[in-house]
């Protein structure tokens, strides 16, 4: 396959790429910046500006599929006015510039993979959310839906468009345990606020799997949850980490003070009660190579 991939030097976007690559398939990364020989064999790229609403779509002529991957980091920070903006901006004028240069193309690539969020579901309450529930409420819940909006170009073009309503990703080099591991190694890891909210995860080597599951399914369209199936806790989680890392957890982190620090970043993130499954996935016959938050830390971590 020819995949033309933004965001390729991301967490996922470089691990997806560098799995591509790996099985013999070329891949066309994006880049915000004049195009340069890469050195390496079939990794290509092209040049894309959104903020330009400009993308070349010369190179994408021969492409299979298209994933985009590109937005704002979220976080851990204060969500101050210009954040905001900036998290919006780079996810639905991004996703937009992208749709209707494909969907001017006279023949774009019949697949596009576009990111979306798990936040789209908001605060679930400990109901089990699936790609037939209705959107949430927040800031996060409501870019989502804009974010997955902005695909309408490609899908009225006629592309096969799936939105990836991704999880937390665990991976030893990135994502939330970058942030988590030098304090969990020195014992003062512990639960966020109760504990008891749900968190929605997915390991590093099953989103990349999905991926490309995906890429080889274009009859599965329209939103699909890019997590493992059994959603865990925040205490229950803290605990698997501990024992993976063979460390106490006992300091927990008061909500109010996570509230005072990072404001909604923390309401909508780690304190929020989010939990769903992947049932389209399960239902497509995806095998996660790592089904429980245990057996996934046993793999990251050594």
């Amino acid at each position: 396959m020819r995949v033309a991939i933004t965001g390729a030097t991301g967490l996922i976007g470089g691990a997806l790429t560098a799995s591509l690559l790996g099985d013999g398939h070329t891949v066309v990364r994006l880049v915000r910046r004049l195009p340069r020989d890469s050195g390496v064999p079939r990794l290509e790229e092209a040049e894309w500006r959104a903020e330009q609403g400009r993308v070349d779509t010369v190179a994408l002529q021969d492409a299979d599929a298209v994933v985009h991957l590109a937005g704002e980091p979220i976080g851990p920070a204060l969500w101050t006015r210009r954040r905001r903006a900036a998290i919006r901006r780079s996810r639905v004028r991004g996703t937009l510039t992208l749709s209707r240069a494909l969907a001017r193309m006279p023949s774009p690539p019949p697949r596009l993979l576009s990111a979306s969020g798990m936040h789209f579901y908001g605060d679930t309450g400990g109901t089990v959310a699936t790609e037939e529930s209705p959107p949430g409420k927040g800031f996060l819940a409501e870019v989502c839906q804009s974010w997955e909006e902005a695909t309408r170009p490609a899908e009225e073009a006629g592309l096969s468009v799936a939105h990836l309503r991704t999880a937390v990703v665990l991976a030893r080099s990135g994502g939330l345990l970058r942030h988590l591991l030098p304090l969990y190694r020195l014992g003062l890891g512990g639960r966020l606020g109760s504990g008891a909210q749900y968190m929605t995860w997915i390991s590093l080597a099953d989103q990349v799997g999905t991926i490309r599951f995906l890429l080889e399914r274009p009859d599965i369209t329209g939103p699909v949850n890019t997590c493992a199936p059994e959603p865990v806790t925040n205490a229950a989680f803290t605990e698997a980490l501990g024992r993976a890392l063979g460390r106490p957890t006992i300091l927990p982190v008061p909500a109010t003070a996570m509230r005072a620090t990072l404001g909604d970043f923390a309401e909508e993130t780690a304190l929020i009660d989010l939990r769903a499954r992947p049932k389209r996935l399960e239902e497509a016959g995806y095998s996660f190579l790592w089904p429980t938050v245990d057996s996934a830390l046993s793999d990251i971590l050594p």
